[in-house]
């Protein structure tokens, strides 16, 4: 064995003894996700999701994609496959990558990934053809992080899993695009998201001829429906809700009673 190679296995040895690998669910120890908090995974059932935006129970077309005002209805447009809702475990998983910096997790997310991809693969559209087709698909890219977000973090975690993904299925990595100008998307609410994603992404290289299959970790919010259903269901109880824009609960007529600003690991209470 290299000396390089013996110095890391006895490093890595030495960590796992100081700080031993845990579950980022449960926190038991010995697995990134053990067994029982992998068999609890809220998988989407690609049988039933919206073929237009990957959004679980949708199987003809969701309410958001129903609604013509918005876009039109492109049936079986095999846009967007989702693997998981995010929230509970996979919101765990993303957010331990990113801002837990646990990049060990970047192969599992990708996995899960490719877990999704198959099972859609396996369920014809209304045409005939499958949900998702591999054959078909030239290589793989990844939407980039902010230039604020890889500053802050010093790595680009969708990068990550794009290349573990690459490896699992032996698909070229088509590293292409860019974020010059947008911003980081945690403090804007929907509206503020579209607006600073348009025209945000820039291709650095000719691909127009490709068939390009685009990996991103979270995808959709609650369309306004779903948003009036929830908010609704909880109007007479007593609720904290936490979010990064204002304007979808004032639009939805929702009472405040109070509220709390907090940014930078300060809560103000104006």
């Amino acid at each position: 064995m290299p000396p390089t190679s013996i110095f890391a296995a006895t490093a890595n040895s030495t960590l796992e003894l100081l700080a031993p690998t845990r579950c980022v669910v449960c926190e038991k120890p010995g697995q990134l996700l053990c067994d029982e908090c992998r068999e609890k995974l809220p998988w989407i059932s690609q049988q039933w999701a919206c073929p237009n935006c990957g959004a679980p129970y949708g199987r003809l077309v969701c309410s958001e994609c129903a609604d013509k005002k918005k876009r039109p209805v492109q049936w079986e447009s095999r846009a967007v496959i989702c693997a998981m809702g995010f929230k509970g475990p996979p919101a765990r998983l993303i957010l331990t990558l990113k801002d837990g910096h646990e990049l060990r997790l970047a192969p599992v997310i990708a996995a899960a990934i490719l877990c999704a991809l198959e099972e859609a693969s396996a369920w014809r559209a209304r045409d005939g053809a499958s949900r998702f087709d591999s054959s078909k698909i030239d290589g793989v890219s990844f939407i980039p992080a902010t230039a604020e977000a890889y500053a802050r973090r010093g790595f680009d975690h969708m990068e990550l899993v794009a290349q573990s993904f690459c490896k699992l299925t032996d698909l070229p990595l088509y590293d292409v695009l860019i974020r010059p100008h947008a911003k980081d998307q945690r403090l804007l609410s929907s509206a503020q998201r579209q607006i600073n994603l348009k025209g945000s992404i820039a291709c650095t290289a000719p691909v127009n001829q490709s068939n390009i299959l685009l990996l991103d970790d979270v995808f959709s919010e609650l369309d306004k429906k779903r948003q009036n259903f929830l908010l609704d269901e909880i109007s007479d109880v007593q609720s904290i809700i936490t979010c990064t824009g204002l304007e979808d609960l004032k639009e939805n007529r929702f009472p405040i009673d109070k509220l709390y600003y907090v940014e930078g690991g300060k809560i103000e209470c104006p």
